[in-house]
């Protein structure tokens, strides 16, 4: 069954607050076209975060940056799609930065240890693929 989760990540990676599960009635519709950008809205100096898919093989996520917050250093066990769907951030993979602007990806590698850094508001669509093998 599908469920979306909700939430708030303070700047050291850790979850703060209880997550939220969706039921049934709520949530993102399959077969339903969607303005992904809206999925999620910003929280004043928070970081939020719902679930669009997640199976065992990976998950979708969307997130949102208020103005200053990013995450912290990283070490992912899978590799990471970042699309940024509004507004604009670095994204720092080992010693590489990029800056992402709307519409702009970037894969990050499995193992690869990875940061985000804000420039503004802005969001995100994470995509993580497990392959079973890494």
């Amino acid at each position: 069954a599908f469920q979306m989760m909700e939430i708030d990540i303070n700047p050291l990676n850790k979850i703060s607050g209880n997550l939220k599960k969706g039921d049934n009635n709520t949530g993102l519709e399959k077969s339903k076209e969607l303005l992904i950008v809206e999925i999620l809205e910003y929280k004043a100096n928070a970081v939020l975060s719902k679930t669009i898919i997640k199976k065992s093989t990976g998950s979708v996520s969307s997130m949102s940056f208020d103005s200053g917050e990013g995450l912290n250093e990283s070490v992912p066990p899978f590799d990471t799609f970042i699309l940024v769907i509004e507004g604009s951030a670095e994204i720092v993979i080992g010693s590489n930065a990029a800056l992402l602007q709307t519409g702009e990806s970037i894969i990050i590698p499995a193992h690869a240890s990875n940061s985000i850094k804000p420039n503004g508001r802005f969001k995100l669509i994470s995509t993580i693929i497990k392959n079973g093998y890494d």
